[in-house]
Formats: C-alpha cells, sequence, structure tokens
C-alpha cells in the first residue's frame, strides 16, 4: 500500500470556497474500469488547489475497486470528500458522515412489491443475453440491470449498444414511473447497463445536504460547487445534480475530456 500524498488543509487552499465534484463512471472512469494514471495525477494536483469529492450511485466498494486501488490508497483517503450512494453514505476527510437507509424509508411490503414487478418484467424481456444480480440493493437505493450485473466487460459495451437501439432500459423505466409513482420514487438512468431507484430528492443534490450540514458545523461553506457529469440530460442520473442552482454543472464525456475542461477551469494546474 503507497503512503497517501499530503495536501493542504482545506481552509488553507488557495481556492478554499471552491469544490470539484465528479461522477465516477465516465467523467473519472471508463464503466466500472480503473482510472489511469493520468486521471489519478490531475486529482492529486487539483486537490493542491481546491476541495474535491465524487458522487457516484454505487457502494463504496466499488469506488474503492476503480479509484482506491489503482492510486494505491483507500478511496476515503484520496479525496476530501466521499459520497458514495447519491451521498447516502459520505465520508468527509477519511470520516464516515451519518448514513439513510432505503429499505427504512420505503417499507418491506412496498419493496417487494416492486422487486417483484422488476424481476417478473426482466424476466419476460427478449434481449440478446442475460447474466446475473439484475436487482442490487445498496443502502440507500436500489440499483437495476435487465441484463445483470455479472455481465463482462464486453458483454456491457454489447447490451449499451443494443439499449440505445431499442430503449430497453427506457421503456423499462416508463413502465415503472406509471406503475409505482405513488412511491415517490425517482427512476434515473445511468452507466451502461442498469438504472437507480431512490425516494424523490434522493438524487445526487442529496450531496449537497452533507456540504450545507458541514458549513453549518463550522466548516467551509462552498460559493462555488463544480459538478462534472456524463448523464446530464433529463432521465440521466447526473441531471439534478448538474442543473441544481447551487452547482456550476460540466457535462463531458469521458476522463480526457474532464481532464481538459478542468484544466481550462483552473489554468494554473
Amino acid at each position: 500500500m503507497s503512503v497517501a500524498p499530503t495536501f493542504p488543509p482545506l481552509d488553507a487552499r488557495p481556492y478554499k470556497d471552491t469544490i470539484c465534484l465528479f461522477d465516477v463512471d465516465g467523467p473519472l472512469t471508463p464503466a466500472r474500469r480503473e482510472a489511469s494514471p493520468e486521471t489519478l495525477a490531475l486529482l492529486a494536483a487539483l486537490r493542491q488547489k481546491c476541495a474535491i469529492g465524487f458522487v457516484g450511485g454505487s457502494n463504496l466498494v466499488k469506488q474503492e475497486e476503480q479509484l482506491g486501488k489503482p492510486a494505491g490508497v483507500p478511496v476515503t483517503t484520496l479525496f476530501d470528500f466521499c459520497f458514495s450512494e447519491n451521498g447516502l453514505t459520505a465520508y468527509k476527510l477519511g470520516q464516515e458522515l451519518e448514513s439513510t437507509s432505503f429499505i427504512q424509508w420505503l417499507g418491506e411490503d412496498r419493496w417487494k412489491e416492486l422487486a417483484n414487478f422488476c424481476l417478473h418484467y426482466i424476466a419476460d424481456l427478449d434481449i440478446p443475453v442475460k447474466r446475473g444480480t439484475f436487482i442490487e440493493f445498496r443502502n440507500g437505493m436500489v440499483n437495476v440491470s435487465p441484463v445483470g450485473r455479472n455481465a463482462s466487460n464486453e458483454e456491457r459495451l454489447a447490451f449499451n449498444e443494443y439499449d440505445n437501439e431499442h430503449k430497453v432500459r427506457e421503456k423499462f423505466v416508463a413502465v415503472l414511473k406509471e406503475k409505482f409513482g405513488h412511491f415517490g420514487l425517482t427512476f434515473a438512468i445511468g452507466g451502461q447497463i442498469s438504472f437507480d431507484v431512490f425516494p424523490n430528492g434522493w438524487d445526487k443534490t442529496y450531496c449537497l445536504r452533507h456540504l450545507e450540514a458541514d458549513a453549518k458545523k463550522g466548516g467551509i461553506e462552498y460559493k462555488t460547487i463544480h459538478f462534472f457529469g456524463d448523464k446530464t440530460s433529463p432521465g440521466g442520473n447526473d441531471y439534478e445534480l448538474y442543473e441544481d442552482p447551487r452547482t456550476t454543472g460540466h457535462t463531458v464525456t469521458d476522463p480526457q475530456d474532464t481532464i481538459r475542461q478542468v484544466k481550462e477551469i483552473f489554468t494554473d494546474l
């Protein structure tokens, strides 16, 4: 394990009232793959200038694999703020913040009704391949994948191309909105193979609650919040945070585009 590099205290950085938040899949890494040395070098340089954090829909274990493992340090030491599952699980400077549970909010009976419907719907889908783990239950949300999260990288790419043409996820979400809209749930398409289900308001803007709460406790009040996401169109899981009036949103296509745009904003990197 590498020794974690040192960074100035949050209030001693040149842009101390600025924070850069990044979606993980797309902006920082290829979908479910590891971050490149170039991306990690950019994050380290940027952290010398301002606060940095990630906001991902996946759980911390996956973000550890994609970001912490290639960096050689725990992911919670690589960023000032870590917002897993849209911020339902959160860390500041390596210390865990208060978390919230999806199942407690929804209730067991409603959850079983939703899960049973999704599994029946997937069983009836005629798509080229099906693998395993069609529903992944997380602390703050549920992730639903028609092809299954056990699909290989090649199968993920193939499904993504098929989905772009046949709108499998888009049609699935439309049915769920009609049938379960009264549950107060949001259905957000993200990544290559799946979509997230979570209570209204528990989208990626949830992470801003932590920043605001931290400021009230004596932390920094961030006046500029840059957010870099790739699913920023309506229905994408970056849309709400991208459009939020508290943030300055940036649409990126891949890690190289993220690097380019960050360097355009911070010309002294």
